[in-house]
């Protein structure tokens, strides 16, 4: 009997991801995809292996954030598939094109009780992803693959779920009967009307102090050379939320910072924005939520977003635009030729006093309980520099983190997003690395957040990344324990604290440079040491757990004396009864 003469549906799999431009697959290893393994040596596809599959699910997000193009996470069935479950959310959440293929016990065994089967996959992830599918046929493999990846790759992107049964998997094709990956290059962008452009232009040349938002969809347009010419052409200050950060240089002099900075201007007696242009970003926590600090009710609004289900979310808007980010921008620029546009060096000046603020709020760069964090992050960060890519983790590390970062471009400053999950870090900073193997790249974490994916210093060792690792370690679980004590007392605690455990002696155990700091003065040649190094390095520094971060007091939401409100950490107050 002659041998099979077609493919496995691994290398279909292997073959259809090389031809959509895939080179870097996050995987961990399982059995069920060993025909897949076999496709990704036969067509040259990296594969970065971890010792946890969420931090790999994670590390294929980053890397879709970093570059723009497809994340790709490769796990087996059962606790691999459920492992992941936070990574896919995770993606999802924050609009990240990210494709997941998970392993599955054979279709001809179902409800037979076999390992790592019994439950469904597919309805599980369907609720979390954008879309969860099963191929249940080798020779549909190509097709449905290419429907994924422009699934996760166009309109609100997003994470995907692919299933393949092991006996799909490591079945061979009827070539006679496969399918071809069609749309691989479908790349839609959509344009505004012109009566939308003129609206937009409108609504920022009439105010006062207009200010723009950029956010992640902006980042995946590629929208940087269009943003920088019409803020010199208008004048209007460019701020971002975490994910927008290096589209506009911030050296620039129309960067106005981060978009915090527009919840600071009472403290420099400066008036709010009067119209705001949300430029794929969108409204929620992250820019306020619904209380008005950084995007005044008062103010007129644009909006420009994929999703229109995102347009109106929180208020009513003057100008909705479903679009992308660079076409409406390029529009922009020619529809503005003749506008007449306001002096506005004095409001971007206000927004520069206030972005100064907290470099005056704390004067003291250490305690007796330990370095200051903000001082702590500053010295790590400056050695490295805006060349540098940096992954944030933790709760109130991150802030601080996220307060003293300087980039020279997009994509390089990734952090926490409306999952609000923890341990995000080690595969962030991998993901990082992967996308930008030419810079430095820097995690700083939390000594919480850094107990969740500790395990991944030996995938940054296996795979000679020289990732730094900057661990603040205040021994508590810090934003959770400045907010019991907020609402119970300054003596309260109930399971926030963490002993005093050696976060640089477990790095080195693994194969790191590590070096723990107790002054100021030793984060500098510290940091220097480990970027000279070439190796994956933890630099632990102790901090001063009594520092509250100003985002915690904020997520808190203090009552009004007299007012009886009931705080609720992390959203809302409650109203008082009666």
């Amino acid at each position: 009997m002659a041998p099979p003469t077609g493919r496995t549906g691994g290398d279909l799999l292997a073959r259809t991801l090389k031809r959509a431009g895939v080179d870097k697959v996050f995987a961990l290893h399982g059995g069920h995809l060993e025909a897949f393994y076999k496709g990704c040596l036969d067509h040259d596809l990296d594969l970065i292996d971890f010792r946890h599959e969420s931090a790999a699910g994670h590390a294929a997000d980053a890397y879709a954030r970093a570059t723009g193009r497809l994340g790709v996470c490769v796990i087996t069935a059962g606790p691999g598939f459920t492992n992941a479950l936070s990574a896919m959310v995770n993606a999802q959440l924050d609009g990240s094109p990210t494709l997941f293929i998970v392993g599955a016990p054979p279709l001809r065994e179902v409800e037979t009780n076999p390992l790592q089967g019994g439950f469904d996959q597919v309805a599980m992830a369907a609720p979390g992803v954008k879309w969860a599918h099963r191929i249940t046929n080798t020779e549909r493999i190509p097709d449905l693959t290419a429907l994924a990846i422009r699934r996760a790759r166009t309109g609100r992107r997003g994470a995907v779920l692919l299933e393949l049964p092991i006996d799909v998997l490591h079945a061979v094709a009827d070539p006679k009967s496969t399918t071809d990956p069609t749309g691989l290059a479908i790349s839609p962008c959509p344009a505004p009307s012109p009566d939308e452009v003129d609206a937009l232009v409108a609504l920022l040349a009439m105010a006062e102090r207009p200010a723009i938002i950029v956010g992640g969809e902006a980042r995946f347009s590629e929208c940087g050379r269009a943003l920088a010419a019409f803020a010199e052409r208008s004048g209007v200050p460019v701020l971002a939320n975490s994910r927008g950060l290096g589209l506009l240089p911030m050296d620039s002099s129309y960067w106005g910072g981060g978009a915090s900075v527009l919840a600071m201007l009472p403290m420099v007696k400066a008036s709010p924005p009067d119209a705001v242009l949300l430029l794929g970003a969108r409204t929620g926590l992250f820019l306020g939520g619904r209380g008005g600090s950084i995007i005044p009710a008062a103010a007129r609004l644009g909006h420009v977003y994929s999703d229109t289900a995102e347009i109106g979310r929180l208020r009513e808007v003057d100008v909705g635009v479903s679009a992308d980010c660079a076409m409406t921008l390029e529009a922009m620029l020619e529809r503005s030729r003749a506008t007449v546009w306001r002096d506005l060096s004095t409001w971007r000046a206000a927004l520069a006093a206030a972005r100064s603020v907290p470099d005056h709020l704390y004067p003291t760069p250490q305690g007796p309980g330990g370095i200051h964090p903000k001082h702590a992050v500053a010295a790590a960060l400056a050695e490295c520099g805006p060349t540098g890519a940096y992954a944030f983790d933790g709760g109130e590390a991150a802030s601080w983190a996220t307060d003293a970062v300087q980039v020279d471009g997009p994509g390089r400053v990734l952090s926490h997003g409306y999952l609000g999950c923890l341990g995000i870090g080690p595969g962030f900073a991998i993901g990082l690395q992967t996308a930008f193997p030419d810079r430095r790249v820097v995690h700083v974490t939390g000594d919480g957040a850094m107990g969740f994916h500790i395990q991944e210093f030996d995938t940054m060792v296996r795979h000679n990344l020289p990732i730094v690792t900057v661990v603040l370690n205040n021994r508590v679980w810090g934003m959770s324990i400045h907010g019991q004590q907020i609402m119970f007392g300054p003596n309260y605690n109930v399971i926030t604290q963490l002993g005093d455990t050696h976060y640089a002696d477990v790095a080195a155990a693994f194969g790191c440079l590590g070096q723990r700091v107790t002054e100021l003065a030793e984060i500098a040649p510290a940091m220097r040491r480990a970027l000279a190094s070439r190796r994956p390095a933890c630099i632990e520094i102790l901090t001063d757990p009594d520092v509250i971060h100003p985002v915690t007091l904020s997520m808190l939401g203090k009552p009004i004396e007299g007012s009886g409100e009931v705080i609720i950490p992390y959203y809302e107050n409650l109203p008082a009864h009666g």
